[in-house]
């Protein structure tokens, strides 16, 4: 039995919770594809699937495996794809993952210039407010906001982002700035859930030496969605909490104004983030090189 083609039956499976839907993506029969998951779990001696008349799922010992195949092949691919000079021109598709607003803001516009420049290439842009485990989802790069858990990631530091509180300037002339952070409790505020903004508003005490300030604000409004919580505040509803640089166009226009800036809490770091390997796919290595040089020079990822 071929060993590999027996791993990418299996994967396919995984993924498609399916013994015919794998068959038809791989072009061979069901039968084909049960006789390999047999012999595979006869060779490991391990149960990898757990079949129903209606769904196929993995066993504990089957997502293990899932995992170790998927790193395995794409060992096997960077081996070929070496030999073949994949590593010499970017080829192929490059897969990356961002938070849903930075996505939107400044790494779609990347990838289009990265398609302009390499027309061979294809490109997939998968935006969650998530941390996506990149390995088992076969992504090639992940921006990510915040500090980072130890990994085997590579990953080269972008710039820095901070939270800061806002509102429109009308809001402000209609009800007054508050002044510190206990001052937040007497005007109307916007929460975006599900974030990083979250419900705690952290805040750096001034002249303090590092004091901690938090703050739970009685929020009139929640929502998901920072394009809600954004525009009924440049509208001049009330008051929000967001990343610096989901505001950045917005006061550079004068639609939003920052408040308590005293007390800013400390910035988080932004990185690029991607698998380490023996080699990096020159498709990997030139859109590193291209992002990095382009998220460096922008001001808003680099605010004190």
């Amino acid at each position: 039995m071929d060993r590999f083609n027996a791993m990418k039956v299996f994967v396919r499976v995984a993924e498609e919770q399916s013994f015919a839907a794998a068959a038809r993506l791989l072009n061979i029969s069901p039968a084909a594809v049960t006789r390999t998951i047999a012999q595979l779990e006869e060779i490991i001696g391990a149960r990898l699937l757990t079949r129903t008349t209606r769904s196929v799922t993995v066993t504990e010992a089957g997502a293990r495996y899932v995992a170790d195949c998927k790193r395995l092949l794409t060992d096997l691919q960077e081996v070929e794809a070496a030999a073949g000079g994949a590593y010499a021109t970017p080829s192929g598709m490059l897969t990356i993952t961002a938070p849903v607003q930075f996505g939107q803001m400044h790494v779609a516009p990347i990838v289009g210039r990265y398609l302009d420049q390499y027309p061979e290439m294809r490109a997939r842009l998968l935006l969650f407010d998530r941390i996506v485990n990149i390995i088992e989802e076969g992504i090639d790069l992940a921006i990510r906001i915040g500090h980072l858990a130890d990994s085997s990631l590579r990953a080269v530091r972008i710039g820095q982002v901070r939270q800061i509180v806002c509102g429109s300037p009308d809001y402000f002339a209609r009800n007054g700035t508050p002044q510190t952070p206990a001052d937040l409790n007497e005007h109307r505020i916007i929460t975006t859930t599900g974030s990083s903004a979250g419900l705690d508003w952290q805040f750096n005490a001034p002249n303090t030496n590092g004091r901690k300030v938090h703050l739970s604000p009685d929020a009139k409004w929640q929502t998901n969605s920072i394009e809600v919580a954004r525009s009924v505040v440049i509208d001049g509803w009330g008051i929000v909490r967001m990343l610096s640089y989901q505001a950045a166009p917005f006061i550079a226009d004068g639609r939003l104004c920052t408040v308590l800036d005293d007390y800013a809490p400390d910035p988080v770091p932004v990185h690029l983030v991607h698998p380490e390997g023996r080699h990096s796919p020159a498709k990997v290595r030139s859109f590193i090189d291209l992002a990095v040089s382009e998220l460096r020079s922008m001001p808003e990822l680099n605010m004190e």
